[in-house]
């Protein structure tokens, strides 16, 4: 049969003290510490997930914005053409000249808006990009 002595119980009392020890000790800062890590990194993935959405936005604003500047150039265009086109039988050398020189600008700006509109978007994402690979970093 099993006997009871004393030392069973100064080895029970002593291994209830050392699970109690462990646990404030060992296991609660380390469960804290995963708890930690795990918030750190669904922030740093759902603030990813935002820059990524950013980056799509701008990217959807900045084609919307070409279109409408490619549309208005078009507009300029014909209108100039036409205008053109009306004044030629007036005066066709002079209204030539007048034409030619409106569709330039009208070109020269619609390169400058597509170069400037494309510089920002590749900066934008750049910076998007650095932000995203910080984050991962420094989880």
């Amino acid at each position: 049969m099993l006997e009871l002595n004393r030392w069973f119980f100064v080895l029970l009392v002593n291994f209830l003290v050392l699970v109690y020890l462990l646990n404030i000790i060992l296991y609660k800062p380390l469960l804290s510490l995963f708890r930690e890590r795990k918030n750190a990194t669904e922030g740093s993935l759902k603030i990813a997930e935002e820059l990524l959405a950013k980056k799509d936005e701008a990217a959807e604003r900045l084609k919307k914005e070409l279109s409408e500047a490619r549309d208005k150039a078009n507009e300029i265009y014909n209108s100039i053409k036409g205008e053109g086109l009306e004044k030629q039988r007036e005066m066709l050398e002079i209204t030539h000249e007048e034409a030619m020189r409106m569709i330039q600008e009208a070109r020269k700006k619609l390169f400058e808006e597509a170069s400037r509109a494309s510089d920002e978007l590749r900066k934008e994402a750049e910076k998007y990009s650095e932000e995203i690979t910080n984050k991962l970093i420094t989880v």
